[in-house]
């Protein structure tokens, strides 16, 4: 009778041994951005940027055309004076367009400010999507990334209607992430699990609110989040390296929807004899 343990398979080495779903999800972004830096020209690149990230003012403007003026006057007298003219030409573009684009809702997660923007991103991808895609599949990974994505994009719209700025970027559906992320990550070990160390313990059900609120190093962690959206959004901080601001509503519709869509989608383990 063999009575050796049955250690888990390594397929990979450890530090890329992420779930295919996501490394499937940080090559499409490096990927998009890869074709718009070195293959599209600049002219179809800007056509790419208008059809597909989300822009406020053209919704606010589907909406009610009477709000046409405000949105110019608000793009005229923003920022660096040196690029008002463009702005505003921007702005009347968009109000002319009276468009809707719904599908930007979704769409402005897949362009980037830059391969700093997108680097950045791919690295929290990473770090809170992998347990949630261990923990629910692909499927349930992709819906709650695809709910903090449009809730992030709605909150910034309600927030900043008037903007005539595109947003890009897929910090929302990633704050979606690292909220479910949170739900259950920073549980303490299974009370009486005394399995081997090279098995893992058994499924848990997501943290309740309450129990949430007990945890100090989960407490911990959704305080510092919050803080540094709050004072990104107070004093407008731009990404390292770059120029454009966070948008910390995006981020934080984005993980209010994570939060609270993770336990009506949480894998239940099946039921054991």
């Amino acid at each position: 009778m063999d009575a050796s343990p049955e250690f888990p398979r390594q397929s990979r080495v450890p530090v890329f041994n992420m779930p295919g779903v996501v490394t499937l999800s940080i090559g499409l972004l490096m990927a998009i951005q890869a074709l718009r830096e070195f293959v599209l020209p600049d002219t179809l690149d800007i056509r790419v940027v208008l059809d597909l990230a989300l822009v406020p003012a053209r919704w606010t403007v589907w909406f009610d055309p009477g709000k046409a003026a405000d949105v110019i006057q608000a793009a005229a007298g923003l920022g660096d004076p040196d690029m008002e003219a463009a702005r505003e030409a921007f702005a009347r573009y968009i109000t002319s367009e009276h468009a809707l684009l719904p599908w930007t809702l979704a769409t402005y997660a897949l362009l980037h400010g830059s391969w700093m923007h997108v680097i950045f991103n791919s690295v929290w991808l990473a770090a809170f999507g992998s347990p949630v895609a261990r923990r629910c599949g692909a499927g349930r990974y992709f819906l709650i990334a695809l709910a903090g994505t449009v809730a992030g994009g709605l909150l910034h719209v309600m927030i900043d209607p008037l903007s005539a700025g595109p947003l890009v970027g897929a910090s929302a559906g990633i704050s979606a992430l690292m909220a479910a992320a949170a739900r259950f990550v920073f549980q303490p070990p299974a009370s009486g699990y005394a399995g081997p160390p090279w098995q893992l313990p058994p499924h848990r059900p997501a943290e309740t609110i309450p129990e949430l609120l007990r945890n100090r190093t989960a407490v911990a962690f959704l305080a510092i989040w919050l803080v540094t959206n709050l004072l990104f959004g107070l004093v407008s901080v731009p990404l390292v390296g770059e120029n454009a601001a966070i948008a910390w509503d995006a981020h934080l519709g984005g993980f209010i929807a994570g939060f609270l869509l993770f336990p009506l989608l949480d894998r239940r383990e099946a039921a054991r004899p």
